[in-house]
């Protein structure tokens, strides 16, 4: 019975601390993973259960699990950092302050101290969605044409410095970067594409109706056809029973047979 007991909340703990997971994540505004040198960020914890109780930590070149103190300011569950610096590129995450193992997925952030980034989703995509990437320059700020890349791999040319992904799936993960000819070429942003789950919609309402109809008759002139080729193959030896039975009752009688009965017998008889 002790075991029993320790295995059921072995089992609770490890659920509750899944969905705590589940209901927490990071947000980044502006929603992108690459920055310029000197731009801000803010880094949001969102909780679905409440706001508070979480910190911001990250990985980088100037240490590793750094909570959100001198690189940048917390307040409450959002972490805002001002005046990037290519260090601060690096792996960010949520996680509890009371100590627990419970944290969001990490994100990567790139700050490049170039001219040139790419503006990608910082989160992981829906697959079927379309996703567009943005090459921006940081002067002049307006869109130049520009070539993308992915593993490296020469993808297309963007004249206004888009480019369209359509209908994204797994095979379009991997790491994108773009250039723009006189300026340069962005970090690589890895974007990542999750499963849509499919769901099993109910049946639609004529498929219902069919299903709960009964079996439809045939036409009248359907079902009385058989009918009716009986009643034509047979009706002669009904017609000539009928005779023969009313001969029997005259001749009985000793009665004369009217001639019309004596020409129908005669005919049937043939």
């Amino acid at each position: 019975m002790k075991e029993t007991s320790v295995l059921f909340l072995l089992i609770l703990t490890s659920v509750l601390s899944r969905a705590q997971i589940q209901a927490i994540r990071l947000t980044v505004s502006p929603s992108r993973s690459q920055f310029f040198e000197y731009e801000s960020v803010t880094l949001i914890c969102e909780d679905e259960n409440r706001s508070d109780g979480w910190t911001v930590r990250r990985n980088t070149t100037r240490g590793t699990r750094k909570r959100c103190e001198g690189w940048g300011k917390l307040n409450g569950s959002t972490c805002n950092m001002n005046y990037l610096v290519p260090l601060d590129t690096g792996l960010y995450w949520c996680e509890s302050m009371s100590g627990s193992s419970s944290s969001s997925s990490s994100i990567q952030l790139s700050v490049s101290g170039g001219s040139v980034i790419l503006q990608s989703p910082v989160l992981p995509v829906m697959e079927g969605d379309d996703v567009t990437l943005s090459c921006r320059a940081r002067n002049p700020t307006h869109n130049l044409p520009a070539a993308f890349y992915k593993d490296g791999s020469f993808i297309g040319d963007g004249p206004s410095g888009h480019m369209t992904l359509l209908h994204v799936s797994s095979s379009d993960e991997g790491l994108y970067k773009c250039n723009v000819k006189g300026h340069g070429e962005s970090p690589s942003s890895r974007i990542s594409v999750k499963e849509k789950l499919i769901t099993s919609s109910p049946p639609s309402s004529e498929s219902v109706t069919a299903a709960a109809s009964p079996i439809s008759t045939p036409p009248p002139f359907t079902v009385g056809l058989p009918v009716f080729i009986h009643l034509v193959v047979f009706s002669p030896y009904f017609i000539s029973t009928l005779i023969l039975v009313s001969l029997y009752r005259h001749k009985d009688k000793g009665d004369n047979l009217p001639n019309s009965v004596v020409m129908i017998s005669s005919t049937l008889d043939e």
